[in-house]
C-alpha cells in the first residue's frame, strides 16, 4: 500500500468514525423522544393504580419527570458518556450493570451462529455463483429463500419438537448455571444457535452467490480460465477474493441484528441475553431500562458496520496495490 493510499484509508477511517458518532447522537434522540412520549404516565404505573396524587407527584419528581424533556435528555446524554445509562426505577439495578451482565451472552450467541452460517454461506454461495443456472445453483438459491422465509419462531418450535422433545439430545431452556454463563453447558447452547444459524446461512449465501456470478463473468476470471486455471483453484485463487467484500458488510451486518433482533429466541428458550432483558424491559415498561439497551445496541450495530467495512477493505484486493 502506498503512502498516498495508506493516507486515504485513515482520512477514511476517521471520517467513518465521525458520521458514526453522528449517527448515534440522532439514534439517541430518537431513542429518549420516543420512549419519552410513550402513552401514560410512567409515575402513575409505578405507583400503582390505589396510590393518591400526592405520592404520584412526589415519585415524578424523584424520577425528575417533571422537568423539560430536553433538560432530562442532555442529562442522560452525559450519563451515558461516561458509562451511567441510569437506573432502573422496576428493579432499582444500574443499567450498565444489567448489560454487561446480559450482553456478553447474547454476543457469544451470536457469534457462535455466525461461525457457523457464514462460512457455509460463503462456501454454497461461492459453488452456486461458480455454476449459475445449474443443479447447485438452484438447489442453494432454493434452500436460501427458504430458511430466510421460515419466522425464527417457527424455527425455534421445530428444532425443540424435534431434537429436544422427539429425541431428547439437547434441553429446551438455556438457563445458564447458578454463578456461571450459558457457554459453561454447551448443550444448553445447542438449540439457540441452531436457530439463528438458518438466517445467517441464508442471507450471506444469497449475496454471496450473486457476488461470484457477477465475478466469474469478468474478463479477468475469464483470462484464468484461459490460462487453464479451473475448479476449486480458479473459484479460491481469482473469483473469492473478489466476491467476499460485500459478504463481509452483510455478516457484519447480520451480527449486529442478530444480537438486538434474538429477542424471539432468547424469550423462547429463556436464554439470559440482552434480547430477553429487553422484552421484559418492554413488558414492566421499565423505559430507563429500555433507552439504556436500545442505545447500546445501537453502539453496537454501529461499530459492527463500521468494522465490517474495515475488514472488507482490508480483503480488497485493489486496495493492496
Amino acid at each position: 500500500m502506498t503512502p498516498d493510499l495508506l493516507t486515504g484509508r485513515v482520512g477514511w477511517v476517521l471520517g467513518r468514525l465521525l458520521l458514526a458518532a453522528a449517527t448515534l447522537l440522532l439514534l439517541s434522540a430518537v431513542i429518549f423522544t420516543v420512549t419519552d412520549v410513550l402513552p401514560g404516565d410512567a409515575a402513575a404505573r409505578l405507583a400503582g393504580p390505589d396510590a393518591d396524587p400526592a405520592e404520584v407527584a412526589r415519585l415524578r419528581a424523584d424520577l425528575g419527570l417533571d422537568r423539560p424533556a430536553p433538560e432530562r435528555y442532555l442529562e442522560w446524554l452525559g450519563g451515558a458518556l461516561r458509562g451511567d445509562l441510569g437506573v432502573s426505577a422496576i428493579s432499582g439495578r444500574p443499567v450498565a450493570d444489567v448489560v454487561g451482565e446480559r450482553l456478553p451472552n447474547s454476543v457469544v450467541l451470536a457469534g457462535v451462529a455466525l461461525l457457523v452460517a457464514a462460512p457455509l454461506g460463503v462456501a454454497a454461495g461461492l459453488l452456486a455463483g461458480m455454476r449459475p443456472g445449474r443443479r447447485a445453483d438452484r438447489a442453494v438459491t432454493g434452500l436460501s429463500v427458504v430458511v430466510v422465509a421460515i419466522p425464527e419462531f417457527v424455527m425455534t418450535v421445530l428444532l425443540i419438537v424435534v431434537l429436544a422433545t422427539t429425541l431428547g439430545w439437547f434441553p429446551q431452556v438455556s438457563t445458564a448455571p447458578l454463578g456461571g454463563r450459558p457457554w459453561d453447558a454447551p448443550a444448553a447452547m445447542v438449540l439457540p444457535v441452531l436457530s439463528l444459524v438458518p438466517l445467517g446461512f441464508g442471507l450471506s449465501a444469497r449475496m454471496m452467490r450473486s457476488t461470484t456470478a457477477g465475478v466469474a463473468a469478468t474478463r479477468y476470471v475469464e483470462a484464468a480460465r484461459l490460462r487453464g486455471v479451473t475448479g476449486g483453484a480458479l473459484a479460491v485463487r481469482h473469483v473469492l477474493p473478489n466476491a467476499v467484500q460485500p459478504v463481509i458488510q452483510v455478516v457484519a451486518v447480520l451480527f449486529g441484528g442478530l444480537i438486538g433482533g434474538s429477542i424471539v429466541v432468547e424469550l423462547v428458550f429463556n436464554y439470559p441475553g440482552i434480547g430477553l432483558e429487553l422484552q421484559q424491559a418492554v413488558g414492566r415498561q421499565d423505559l430507563v431500562m429500555v433507552q439504556g439497551i436500545t442505545l447500546v445496541l445501537a453502539a453496537l450495530a454501529l461499530a459492527s458496520l463500521l468494522l465490517g467495512d474495515l475488514v472488507a477493505g482490508l480483503v480488497d484486493p485493489r486496495e493492496r496495490r
